[in-house]
């Protein structure tokens, strides 16, 4: 420890003799909802962000994804668990310039959080790289039902924090000083979010 450290932190120290230690920070209640309660906040909440949500059945969900994608081409990650006809397979080659010439990607959450209509991508299996959620136009994410959870304190305990997360609350969107809103600057500037049931 330097001279001038060991100083302040003496400086510190004896300033605070004789004070009453700070009190116990507050705990945060967390939410509390049903899992369906979670569900339909999370749709709310994803909509307020002028994202389009559609809910569906398992068996539907390959015919909504493709209704939703707009004309162009397409890149999915591997591991998608849905066909999407004529997608690319992202194989990891394909540089910001490549991904910028094609429309629309599709992948899957990690997670999905009520509270803040927010989605998680850990860029596992069905996310793929953070940068093929980011470059095309339109984002179509498939979020399950199982994978809502309540407030970011339960998606937190549902991550791995050792590995890259991209946390996305609607479209890409900025204001500039006049607060004229500006959307796709730095992301997708269309999300579709296709919540699954089961």
């Amino acid at each position: 420890m330097t001279e001038a450290r060991s100083e302040i932190l003496a400086g510190v120290r004896a300033a605070l003799a004789g004070v009453d230690p700070a009190p116990a920070a507050p705990t945060v209640p967390g939410v509390s909802l049903t899992p369906a309660d979670a569900v339909a906040k999370f749709a709310e909440r994803v909509a307020d962000y002028r994202a389009v949500v559609e809910r569906c059945g398992a068996a539907e969900l390959a015919d909504r994804v493709a209704a939703a994608l707009p004309e162009g081409s397409v890149i999915v990650p591997e591991g998608l668990s849905v066909q999407v006809p004529d997608a690319v397979v992202d194989d990891g080659t394909l540089t910001a310039t490549d991904l910028d010439r094609i429309a629309a990607v599709v992948t899957e959450a990690r997670v999905g959080i009520a509270e803040t209509g927010t989605i998680v991508l850990d860029h596992g299996p069905g996310q793929g790289r953070r940068i093929i959620s980011l470059v095309p136009d339109t984002h179509v994410c498939i979020v399950h039902e199982h994978q809502v959870v309540a407030d970011v304190p339960d998606a937190v305990a549902d991550l791995d924090p050792a590995r890259p997360l991209t946390w996305i609350s609607g479209p890409s969107a900025t204001s500039d000083i006049e607060l004229d809103r500006v959307e796709g600057v730095h992301g997708p500037r269309n999300l579709h979010v296709i919540v699954v049931a089961g």
